[in-house]
């Protein structure tokens, strides 16, 4: 099954081969000297590459790709040349749409054994730029290649898999929406709504079949990688909600009282909207005034 999120031919592929998890994982270079930069420096680095051959990449819609594996063993295949369809996206049910363009079609968050083994091999080699990171409840790095705050990251577990997949809608209203679909099944939800601190998504988590998750958000923040400096996030993860059934009790206990102490201590965040999506209201919020004249 090949599924379309925009103008892309596809931008997920799922087979039915009975495993869980994720195959492989794709990102684009600007051009062919790109993509032969990429796997020059892959090279150089000791891990082998591969070339695709035409069906591959006529599989995957694209131009031309390589493939290698990281650190943790994850298939990476890194491409350019991404076909377009010939006919307007059409979602399975009405939505607003994707956030997708130059951000990509969304996120990745990993969970590996050990982050010190996976970090340098994304950083020093692919060229990611580290966003910011968190040791509290669990040990996290995040990392941008656009102006989306973060298109991968990495969560310091103990094991090698996927942990989730995020897309980033249009509308508000299309993510709470998705949530009363998921709120129909049991055991569908894997994250409870909530507000990320880092880049102020809006989302909540599903579980998907192969044992990952796919986060379904509303209203990111994007970054301008040149000039972007990575902090600790001590505050946590989320701002508010985000109940992780994943976590453990001890840590999900931790990070309720993270949560919890960012509400004691009034942290807010502005809201994140694009042209189209928002309606300005009248009156005035002296939290937000005050918010603007202390960054001036």
């Amino acid at each position: 099954l090949r599924f379309r999120m925009d103008d892309r031919k596809q931008r997920v592929i799922v087979d039915a081969d009975g495993t869980d998890g994720a195959q492989f994982f794709g990102w684009e270079a600007a051009d062919a000297a790109a993509l032969d930069g990429i796997a020059a420096r892959v090279e150089a680095a000791g891990v082998q590459v591969g070339r695709g051959e035409r069906a591959l990449a006529d599989q995957r819609r694209v131009q031309d790709l390589i493939f290698f594996h990281d650190p943790a063993g994850n298939r990476v295949e890194v491409f350019h040349g991404a076909e377009n369809a010939g006919d307007p996206f059409r979602p399975g049910r009405t939505l607003s749409g994707f956030r997708t363009g130059t951000l990509g079609m969304g996120h990745v968050v990993l969970t590996v054994e050990r982050i010190d083994n996976v970090l340098p091999f994304y950083r020093q080699v692919l060229g990611f730029g580290l966003s910011d990171y968190t040791l509290r409840p669990f040990k996290a790095y995040f990392l941008h290649v656009n102006p989306r705050h973060h298109s991968l990251a990495l969560i310091e577990t103990g094991k090698n898999f996927i942990h989730h997949l995020m897309v980033e809608l249009y509308s508000l209203d299309d993510v709470g929406q998705a949530y009363d679909l998921a709120l129909g099944e049991a055991g569908r939800i894997g994250v409870t709504l909530g507000r990320h601190t880092n880049d102020f998504m809006f989302s909540f988590y599903a579980n998907a079949p192969s044992g990952f998750m796919v986060e379904c958000g509303w209203g990111g923040r994007t970054i301008e990688p040149v000039t972007w400096k990575p902090v600790e996030m001590v505050t946590g993860p989320s701002l508010w909600g985000h109940e992780r059934s994943w976590l453990s009790p001890e840590k999900r206990l931790e990070a309720r009282d993270i949560r919890l102490q960012n509400a004691r201590d009034g942290l807010r965040e502005p809201v994140q909207v694009i042209e189209g999506n928002y309606h300005v209201m009248d009156g005035v919020c002296p939290w937000w005034d005050s918010a603007k004249r202390a960054a001036e």
